[in-house]
């Protein structure tokens, strides 16, 4: 429910709801202030609304471009998140949203420059049509000015000029140009397919930021819109001399006849964005320092299906479950690095990820593993750790397809604490739903259970873990086999002890059988999986969760990996 959400994500909509107010302050504040102040009063005379449009979008983009950096400041957050290690853990696991925010920052500055180059065509077109009257409007002699030496308003002093000219030879128009491309090409090229398929593609495309910021500092130096300037506005103040421009004799003797000079609004945009640039610069000089510390590869394990698994050590690198790290291999590549999940337990005296053949890159890696073992890079670790499965006396563990990944650390840190009687892990029974297409990809996670299975049976604790196999793409080689083979106590798929079980699982049987058997137990649901499956578990934790205090209840949690 949206109550159970503003609880558990406070910090998140206290942050969004700042970051909105204040793109709408600014920009109706400056919207307000261009379209009124009497100082761009010749200048509306020429531009109309469309200037208020520019300068308003403007100022949202320059407060837009100041954040956009800094959610993915990795070591900044890791460094907030151990300074409020204090704070309650739902306030530190909202850092992990960093990428969302990151997101929603893009999408804005996306909107925001479409308004602004928007604007500025019809200031553009404005501006030309006023260099091209020759009646005696206020627009026409406005843009007459630049014949009498430096009283220029209207940056268009030719009757030639194309908007395409203004384009690509003025600093302004030049700069939006490539600042515009760039950014277009940044959104396109972070969609889910690209990001997942062509992670090369996504990351050197993301790297024309430093082209967007170099474009956004230069963007206003030229300074071709054009206010009046505080002392002329002394002098012959628009309100009171605006109808003598019109109308204007040689002989003069007011106090108007003296025209109104203007002055360029001052470049701003390097105010706004130099303290997140100095940030990110220092953000990426530790990542070389922290690059160059010593990784030793103690164990290389090549699975089927081309799944790659590294084990590690590294000097002072301390993991806790569900965190992930950087790799990079500069024999492949001295600048891609690629985040991984932790697969391991911080129990064990290594850390390890398991790698599989989703790219470019990654085949290299693969093919590189198995002729050689080359130089690894590691970054990290970083996020949240997933203690909160420690809390509860029974844990429903749901991983759907990649998704699986970090319940390997999970489940083996768990089994780890149960071994030793760590007072810390409240866990009785753990109730394990493993969802994919096909296992090929992840014949590594069978072996685990397996011999997670196989130590617990010979520790007389094979009850601590009951897990299913929902196998959701169905192969008629392996429909033949299960046929054959129906009768074995192991599985025909996965050779393990619990059956997989063909098609998705009927979560309502699941939740009425864990609720049977624990009547008054509070129950954690852990999901790390895509939305659509969040919504119906959530439901379900809803419908089964009994009034009564005493009875059971069960408690949604989705992790963001």
């Amino acid at each position: 429910t949206m109550g159970n959400w503003l609880v558990n994500h406070w910090f998140s909509a206290a942050v969004l709801a700042a970051w909105l107010g204040i793109n709408i302050f600014l920009f109706t504040y400056y919207f307000l202030f261009f379209d009124r102040d009497e100082q761009y009063f010749y200048t509306r005379a020429i531009l109309g609304s469309a200037l208020a449009w520019a300068r308003a979008s403007a100022k949202c983009l320059n407060f837009n471009s100041m954040l956009i950096l800094l959610p993915v400041c990795r070591n900044l957050l890791s460094f907030l998140r151990g300074t409020c290690s204090c704070c309650r853990r739902t306030l530190r696991k909202q850092l992990d949203h960093n990428l969302t925010f990151h997101k929603l920052v893009a999408y804005a500055l996306a909107l925001l420059t479409a308004v602004h180059t928007i604007a500025h065509l019809f200031n553009l077109e404005r501006y030309n049509q006023s260099q091209q009257a020759t009646d005696h409007s206020l627009p026409a002699v406005l843009s007459k000015m630049h014949l009498q030496g430096s009283k220029w308003l209207n940056p268009i002093h030719s009757n030639q000029t194309t908007v395409e000219y203004v384009a690509f030879t003025t600093i302004p128009g030049l700069t939006g140009v490539i600042i515009t491309l760039a950014l277009i090409l940044m959104v396109t090229s972070s969609t889910e397919f690209i990001r997942r398929n062509y992670f090369e593609l996504f990351w050197y495309t993301h790297h024309l930021f430093l082209i967007y910021f170099a474009g956004l500092v230069i963007h206003g130096i030229a300074g071709l819109v054009r206010g009046q300037t505080e002392q002329s506005m002394a002098e012959v103040h628009p309100h009171d001399c605006a109808e003598y421009l019109t109308q204007r004799d040689q002989n003069c003797t007011h106090s108007c006849c003296k025209d109104p000079e203007f002055g360029s609004i001052p470049a701003e945009s390097w105010k706004w964005v130099l303290a997140p640039i100095i940030l990110y610069v220092f953000e990426r000089i530790l990542r070389v320092w922290r690059a160059q510390q010593k990784v030793v590869v103690t164990k290389v394990v090549m699975h089927p299906a081309r799944v790659l698994e590294l084990q590690m050590q590294k000097k002072g690198f301390c993991m806790e479950v569900g965190q992930y790290i950087f790799v990079n291999c500069p024999a492949i590549s001295p600048l891609e690095w690629h985040p991984f999940t932790l697969t391991s337990a911080p129990e064990e005296d290594f850390f390890s990820i398991h790698i599989r053949a989703a790219g470019d890159w990654t085949e290299r890696l693969i093919d590189t593993f198995q002729l050689e073992i080359p130089r690894i890079e590691v970054d990290g670790p970083f996020g949240t750790a997933s203690e909160d499965v420690f809390q509860y006396e029974v844990a429903m563990l749901v991983g759907a397809g990649i998704g699986v990944t970090p319940f390997a650390s999970i489940l083996k840190s768990i089994w780890y604490k149960f071994q030793q009687a760590d007072q810390t892990l409240k866990t009785k029974k753990i109730y394990f739903y493993w969802l994919c297409r096909d296992t090929g990809a992840f014949a590594w996670f069978n072996d685990l259970l397996a011999s997670l299975e196989q130590k617990m049976a010979e520790s007389g604790k094979a009850d601590f873990l009951t897990y299913r196999l929902f196998l959701t793409g169905w192969d008629t080689s392996i429909a033949n086999n299960v046929a054959l083979h129906f009768d074995t106590a192991t599985d025909t798929v996965t050779g393990l002890r619990h059956k997989t079980i063909f098609g998705r699982p009927m979560w309502n049987t699941e939740f009425a059988a864990v609720a049977a058997a624990h009547p008054r137990s509070v129950v954690g649901v852990f999901l790390c999986g895509p939305n659509t499956l969040a919504k119906s578990l959530q439901k379900s934790c809803h419908q089964h969760s009994r009034l009564d205090p005493r009875k059971v209840k069960f408690y949604f949690n989705k992790e963001n990996f």
